[in-house]
Protein backbone atom coordinates (compact mmCIF):
# COMPACT_ATOMS: atom_id res chain seq x y z
CA UNK A 1 0.00 0.00 0.00
CA UNK A 2 2.65 2.56 0.75
CA UNK A 3 5.57 3.29 -1.23
CA UNK A 4 7.47 5.69 1.80
CA UNK A 5 7.61 7.14 4.95
CA UNK A 6 9.57 10.07 6.20
CA UNK A 7 9.49 11.26 9.70
CA UNK A 8 11.20 14.10 10.71
CA UNK A 9 14.59 14.53 12.54
CA UNK A 10 15.77 17.43 15.06
CA UNK A 11 19.52 16.11 15.49
CA UNK A 12 19.37 14.14 11.73
CA UNK A 13 22.98 12.42 12.59
CA UNK A 14 21.37 11.11 16.00
CA UNK A 15 18.26 9.79 14.29
CA UNK A 16 20.58 8.09 11.08
CA UNK A 17 22.47 6.34 14.11
CA UNK A 18 19.53 5.34 15.89
CA UNK A 19 17.64 4.17 12.88
CA UNK A 20 20.77 2.10 11.55
CA UNK A 21 21.16 0.24 14.99
CA UNK A 22 17.51 -0.44 15.37
CA UNK A 23 16.56 -1.11 11.46
CA UNK A 24 20.06 -3.02 10.83
CA UNK A 25 18.84 -5.54 13.76
CA UNK A 26 16.15 -6.13 11.53
CA UNK A 27 18.56 -7.14 8.71
CA UNK A 28 17.69 -3.44 6.55
CA UNK A 29 20.65 -2.32 4.94
CA UNK A 30 22.45 1.20 6.32
CA UNK A 31 20.64 4.49 5.69
CA UNK A 32 21.49 5.78 1.94
CA UNK A 33 22.40 9.85 1.77
CA UNK A 34 22.45 12.62 2.25
CA UNK A 35 20.21 13.29 -0.62
CA UNK A 36 20.37 16.84 -1.80
CA UNK A 37 17.63 17.54 0.83
CA UNK A 38 19.94 16.07 4.03
CA UNK A 39 17.15 12.75 4.00
CA UNK A 40 18.95 9.57 4.86
CA UNK A 41 17.09 6.85 3.12
CA UNK A 42 16.60 2.99 4.34
CA UNK A 43 15.51 0.90 1.35
CA UNK A 44 13.91 -2.12 1.05
CA UNK A 45 12.13 -4.45 -1.87
CA UNK A 46 8.92 -3.38 0.33
CA UNK A 47 9.64 0.09 0.67
CA UNK A 48 11.45 2.92 1.61
CA UNK A 49 11.87 5.02 5.16
CA UNK A 50 13.40 8.49 5.84
CA UNK A 51 14.49 10.91 7.80
CA UNK A 52 15.73 14.40 7.85
CA UNK A 53 14.88 17.96 8.98
CA UNK A 54 11.24 19.44 8.01
CA UNK A 55 11.46 21.32 4.64
CA UNK A 56 9.33 24.10 6.03
CA UNK A 57 12.17 24.71 8.84
CA UNK A 58 9.92 24.45 11.60
CA UNK A 59 11.34 22.12 14.41
CA UNK A 60 10.51 18.20 14.03
CA UNK A 61 7.47 17.09 16.37
CA UNK A 62 6.27 13.55 16.24
CA UNK A 63 2.83 12.61 15.66
CA UNK A 64 1.10 11.65 18.90
CA UNK A 65 -0.88 8.66 18.45
CA UNK A 66 0.90 7.91 15.73
CA UNK A 67 3.14 4.75 15.32
CA UNK A 68 5.65 3.64 12.63
CA UNK A 69 5.57 -0.21 12.26
CA UNK A 70 8.98 -2.18 10.42
CA UNK A 71 8.25 -5.85 10.19
CA UNK A 72 10.85 -8.39 11.86
CA UNK A 73 11.37 -12.16 10.34
CA UNK A 74 11.34 -13.88 14.00
CA UNK A 75 10.89 -12.96 17.29
CA UNK A 76 14.73 -12.89 18.02
CA UNK A 77 14.87 -9.77 15.98
CA UNK A 78 12.16 -8.07 18.04
CA UNK A 79 14.47 -7.92 20.89
CA UNK A 80 17.11 -6.80 18.82
CA UNK A 81 15.47 -4.51 17.01
CA UNK A 82 14.44 -2.90 21.02
CA UNK A 83 18.12 -3.56 22.24
CA UNK A 84 20.01 -2.03 19.22
CA UNK A 85 17.93 1.41 19.31
CA UNK A 86 17.92 1.58 22.95
CA UNK A 87 21.80 1.63 22.87
CA UNK A 88 21.79 4.10 19.91
CA UNK A 89 19.70 6.87 21.53
CA UNK A 90 16.05 5.43 21.45
CA UNK A 91 13.66 5.35 24.64
CA UNK A 92 11.82 1.87 25.42
CA UNK A 93 8.03 2.85 25.87
CA UNK A 94 4.89 0.72 26.47
CA UNK A 95 5.33 -3.04 27.73
CA UNK A 96 8.90 -4.99 27.41
CA UNK A 97 9.31 -6.58 24.00
CA UNK A 98 7.34 -9.70 23.58
CA UNK A 99 4.31 -11.52 22.78
CA UNK A 100 0.82 -9.46 22.94
CA UNK A 101 -2.64 -11.79 21.82
CA UNK A 102 -5.43 -9.31 20.80
CA UNK A 103 -8.14 -8.93 18.36
CA UNK A 104 -4.80 -9.30 15.60
CA UNK A 105 -4.16 -12.39 16.97
CA UNK A 106 -0.80 -13.01 18.61
CA UNK A 107 2.24 -10.63 17.59
CA UNK A 108 5.51 -10.60 18.71
CA UNK A 109 6.33 -6.41 19.34
CA UNK A 110 8.65 -4.05 20.40
CA UNK A 111 8.38 -0.34 20.92
CA UNK A 112 10.55 2.94 20.65
CA UNK A 113 10.94 5.99 20.71
CA UNK A 114 13.46 7.85 18.50
CA UNK A 115 15.78 10.52 19.47
CA UNK A 116 13.11 13.06 18.12
CA UNK A 117 10.33 11.37 20.14
CA UNK A 118 8.71 9.59 16.91
CA UNK A 119 7.02 5.86 18.16
CA UNK A 120 8.17 3.14 16.19
CA UNK A 121 7.91 -0.72 16.64
CA UNK A 122 9.53 -4.06 15.17
CA UNK A 123 6.78 -6.90 14.50
CA UNK A 124 6.68 -10.60 14.05
CA UNK A 125 3.74 -12.20 13.48
CA UNK A 126 3.02 -15.48 14.96
CA UNK A 127 2.17 -18.47 13.76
Amino acid sequence: MFTHLTVGANDVEASRKFYDAALGALGIPAAQGPDPKGRYWWRTDRGAFAIGKPIDGEPACHANGGTIGFHAKDPAMIQAFHDAGVAAGGMSIEDPPGERTGPFGTLNLAYLRDPSGNKICAMHRVG
